[in-house]
Formats: C-alpha cells, structure tokens, sequence
C-alpha cells in the first residue's frame, strides 16, 4: 500500500479515537487554537508569500496578500470576536402542551472534518474552512494540493501549533481519492464542478455529508446604461486577480452588441494603465504550472480554429518560458466552443453581445447556475430586474471578486457551483450539529395527566390546537 495512504489511515483512526476519548474541543480550547493560529500565521506571512511566488514561478504579492493573507487573518479576526456568541445555546419554545419543560438548541461539534484544498489560493482555502471547524469545536484533517509543495511546507509549520486537533497530509490523486473514501463527519471540497462530481460519490458511501465549493461560469451582465470605463475597470481587477484562476473570476461578459468594440479598446488601454508593464508587470501573476499553460493556450488555439476574434489586452501577449497570459477578449465564438461551455479559470474573457436585456437574462438562465453573478448598473430596477430572474451563489453589483472576502455573509454555490456554504457564522453552522436538549423537572404531572385525562385532552387538542 501507498505510505502516504497508510500514514492517512493511521492518522485519521488516532484522532477518531481522540474525539472518543475526549469530546469535542471546549469553548477554551477553542478560541486558544485560533489565537495560536493567528501568531503563527503572522510570523510566517512572509514565508508564506515567498512560497507561493516559488510555486507559481511568479505569484503577485499583491494577490498573495490581498486574497491570500488578508481574508484569512480577517477571519480569524472576526471568529474570535464573534464565537463567545455563537456557541452560546439558544432559547426555544416549548410550547403550551410542553409546560412546564424547557428547550434549548445547543451547537454541537460533529466530530473529525475533511478539507480538501485546491492549488488557487491554498492560503486562504486552508485556513478559512480550518478555522470555521475549529470555532465548531471538531478535530480537522487536511488535504493540501501537490501543485503548491514550497507553500504547503508552511502551512504544516503553521498547523503544527494546533498539535493534534490537525493533521495535514500531502500525496497525489491517489491519496486524494482515499481521503474522499473515509468516514469522516463532514468534508469539505473546494474545485471543480468534475471533480466535485467524484468526491461526492466517494462520500455517498458512508453517508458523509458535503459542503462543495465549486465554480461554474460567473457572467458579467454590462447594462445598456452603463458606462463601459467602469464596467472594465472593476471587472479588470476581477479577471486580473492571480491571472484569473479564481472559482469567482468573470467569466465571460455579456453586453449590448453596439457596444462591443468601445469594451475592447477601453479594456485595452485600462490594462496597461493598471499593469504598465504589460506581460512582465510585477503585480501580474504566472499561470499555475505548465499544465495549466498548456491548457489555456489550447483553448486560444481552438479558437482561432473556428474563426474567433482575439484581442490581447497588450503586446507581447504571452511568455511560454515563464508561463505568463495577459486577457484575452474572445469574440464570435461558435456556441459549441469550450470557452462558452466549461470553465474557463485563467485570463480568457469571452464576450457575447446581446440585443435586449431579456436576452442576456435568457442566455444566463439557459446554463448551469454559476457561483457568481455580476451586475454592472447603476439603475436599480435593473439590478431587481437581474437577480430576480436568474439564480446564483452571490451576486456583485458594480464589482467583482471582493464579495469574497466578506467575512459577515455567507459564500458558496448553488447547483452545478456547489453546495452549502461557510464564511462567518454560516461557515461555524456548517461544521456544527444543532443539537435539541428537551428538559424536564421534579415536579412534571404531564405523563400522569396525559394518561388519565386522554378523552379530555383529544377534545381540547381538536378544539383549541388543530385549527
């Protein structure tokens, strides 16, 4: 057998075998593994941003920062404040048949978590579901992605504070696989929509519940109304964030028809005022791995094939050495091409013009519902007009991505984009177990009463309660 699966085994039953032995972490416990946490993310910060820009061969340390660093350490932040309160057990009414015992709801910890964590962003998808399942009180065990090596030694530096709440195991698809296959509480998958698929099979077998973070095709809907130069502006920053290999990208853009070449030269120029070194700009992340690369550049060359336009955001517009890609605006595709059908998850932004706003409306409705939904309007019937007719994970309006980042609301998709979600006091519902604790006293006649007196009671039931 596999070492690294053996050595997942083992350590998935030892720490099975220590929520058994020792319940669910203490609210203590708790809010003492965070703050050590955080000490340790902070000390290694500058680690972490070296590591990553190692991995990517060139990751921004704006990106690395800004949706690495900052969204984890704000969470932890706001868990801290936040978790006295939320584990406090809440009042229910127990009803007039129910007098004279009490009810509460307590928030119970389910026990060991699965957290599957993808090459992206492996900072933040590390730690954001790590801290949700610590705040819950459960014990989490962690799979990181073996396209970040440089950077997942850190993380098992970071998580070795929290001793043996956390394991953290690394391996290929095949330790990925078995880690899918255990018995856990609950696991949690960040990825794509194919993959998820795989995972959720795995887990049906032991009747382990999921929470999926997948992705899908996030569109941009740019009103009739709207100023083209603060469409591109914020949807720039959106598809530029680490090179567009993020699960809320901007997707693809749809647009009045007549507007199509203004958005194209405003992008251009917008570009280059944002990166004024094109290509090689410090601030503009590589693509992944060579893989990757390969794969985005296939989807350009298929393209051109079927007679699609391209429109670099700059020249030169790609470096095969160093595995960089500037935007490329893609018009005229067929319908049937791959950029208008699967995820495009790098620095590739179709357009699809459309004559009314119904039509951009139809065209959305007509695909799988996409983790975001971006709104470019100041016109709030529009706006009403959009959410209200299509669905999503979250939606943006007149921005991109930084929905994401918000700790007080929660993030996750719906349908082929995923499912549950997490974040703030949604991500400490999702890893915990609302747990019903029905108490009576010494002085409680309702058995005796409901024996002696049932004719009685059937009658006033039917009088007073079934009505």
């Amino acid at each position: 057998m596999n070492t690294e699966i053996e050595q997942l085994e083992q350590q998935f039953e030892a720490m099975q075998a220590l929520v058994k032995s020792e319940g669910e972490l203490s609210p203590s416990q708790r809010v003492n593994l965070l703050k050590q946490l955080k000490k340790a993310l902070l000390a290694e910060q500058d680690s972490l941003i070296c590591a990553l820009n190692e991995d990517y061969g060139k990751r921004s340390e704006f990106d690395s920062l800004m949706a690495d660093i900052l969204p984890t350490i704000s969470h932890l932040n706001y868990t801290i404040k936040k978790l006295p309160k939320w584990i406090k057990p809440q009042r229910r009414s127990s009803g007039l048949l129910m007098l004279p015992s009490t009810v509460r709801v307590y928030p119970s910890s389910l026990g060991v978590v699965g957290v599957m964590v993808p090459w992206n962003f492996p900072i933040n998808l590390t730690f954001g579901p790590l801290i949700s399942a610590i705040a819950a009180g459960n014990r989490v065990a962690i799979k990181l992605s073996e396209f970040t090596p440089a950077t997942n030694q850190v993380i098992v530096k970071i998580c070795a504070v929290l001793q043996d709440n956390v394991f953290v195991i690394q391996g290929e698809q095949a330790v990925s696989e078995r880690f899918s296959q255990l018995p856990f509480d609950h696991l949690f998958f960040t990825g794509s929509t194919s993959v998820g698929r795989h995972v959720m099979a795995a887990a049906a077998k032991n009747l382990t519940p999921v929470t999926l973070e997948l992705g899908g095709k996030s569109p941009v809907v740019i009103a009739p109304n709207m100023s083209v130069k603060h469409a591109v502006e914020r949807i720039i920053f959106g598809k530029c964030l680490n090179s567009g290999q993020i699960c809320v990208a901007p997707d693809y853009v749809l647009l009045p028809k007549d507007q199509e070449m203004a958005f194209i030269t405003t992008f251009q120029e917008t570009f280059l005022t944002m990166y004024p070194n094109g290509l090689q700009d410090d601030d503009y992340s590589a693509v992944i791995n060579h893989a990757q690369f390969e794969r985005l550049s296939q989807l350009l060359n298929n393209a051109k094939e079927q007679k699609a336009n391209i429109y670099p955001a700059c020249e030169p517009s790609i470096d095969v050495s160093e595995r960089r890609m500037v935007p490329h605006l893609v018009t005229q595709l067929p319908a049937d091409n791959d950029l208008l059908i699967n995820e495009i998850f790098g620095p590739i932004l179709p357009i699809v013009t459309y004559q009314e706003l119904d039509d951009a409306i139809a065209y959305i409705n007509a695909r799988p519902h996409p983790l975001a939904l971006y709104i470019m309007s100041f016109d709030t019937d529009v706006q009403h007009k959009v959410i209200a007719q299509t669905r999503s994970g979250g939606v943006a309006i007149n921005d991109t991505v930084l929905q994401v980042a918000l700790e007080d609301a929660p993030f996750g998709g719906v349908g082929a984009s995923g499912m549950g979600q997490y974040h703030g006091y949604e991500g400490f519902n999702t890893f915990s177990k609302s747990r019903t604790v029905f108490k009576s006293y010494r002085f409680n006649p309702r058995a005796t009463l409901l024996i002696r007196y049932r004719a009685l009671l059937m009658n006033v039931i039917k009088r007073v309660f079934i009505r």
